[in-house]
C-alpha cells in the first residue's frame, strides 16, 4: 500500500477514489521512461509498461462507456487488432495513451456521477468469458475496475523495478509518502 486513499463522503466517491489511486500507481510506474523502456519486455512475459497503460485505458472505457453507459466504443477492436490493445504501436506515444486514459477517467466520473445509485444493473455483453445472460451493478463494475487496475498496477511495479530498479515507494513524492506533514 504505497498511498492512502482519501477519506470518502459516500460509497460512490470511495469507489472512484480507489480507482483513481490504482490509476496513479500505474502512471507513476511509467513516469520518466523512454519509449525503449516502455516497450521493453524485461521478463519472459509479453507484458510491457506501455502496453499495460493502453490495456487499462481501453478496459476502463469498455466497462464504463460501453457496458455501463451503453455508448459506442472509443476504440474498435476485433481479432486482427486485439493484440494492439496490449502494446504501443508505431507512432503511438505514452503521452497520447495517458491523455486518452485521462479522458476515459473523466468520462468514468461523469457516467458514475450521473447514475441514480450504484444498484443500477446492466447486461454483460455476449462474450465467451462472461456468463450467459449475466447482469452486473454499477457497484460491481467499479469494484472490478479497482481489482483490474490494481492487479495490473502490481505488474507495472514489477516491470518498472525490472527495467530500472525503481520501486513503487521510490516513485512517490515526499508529500505522497507523508500527506499530513
Amino acid at each position: 500500500m504505497p498511498t492512502v486513499v482519501n477519506a470518502e463522503t459516500d460509497e460512490r466517491e470511495a469507489l472512484l477514489n480507489f480507482v483513481e489511486a490504482q490509476r496513479g500507481a500505474v502512471r507513476r510506474a511509467v513516469g520518466g521512461l523512454s519509449r525503449e523502456q516502455l516497450t521493453a519486455r524485461p521478463t519472459v512475459s509479453e507484458l510491457t509498461l506501455g502496453g499495460l497503460v493502453k490495456h487499462l485505458a481501453e478496459v476502463e472505457s469498455n466497462w464504463t462507456r460501453v457496458i455501463l453507459a451503453g455508448r459506442e466504443p472509443l476504440v474498435q477492436r476485433d481479432e486482427s487488432t486485439w493484440a494492439d490493445s496490449f502494446r504501443l504501436v508505431d507512432g503511438e506515444e505514452i503521452s497520447d495513451v495517458l491523455k486518452f486514459w485521462d479522458e476515459v477517467a473523466a468520462e468514468t466520473a461523469e457516467i458514475v456521477g450521473a447514475l441514480p445509485d450504484l444498484d443500477a444493473t446492466v447486461p454483460l455483453p455476449d462474450r465467451p468469458w462472461f456468463p450467459k445472460d449475466a447482469r452486473r451493478s454499477a457497484r460491481w463494475i467499479l469494484l472490478h475496475l479497482v481489482e483490474e487496475i490494481g492487479r495490473h498496477a502490481g505488474h507495472a511495479d514489477f516491470l518498472r523495478e525490472a527495467t530500472d530498479g525503481a520501486t513503487a515507494f521510490s516513485l512517490l513524492s515526499a508529500k505522497q509518502l507523508r500527506p499530513n506533514d
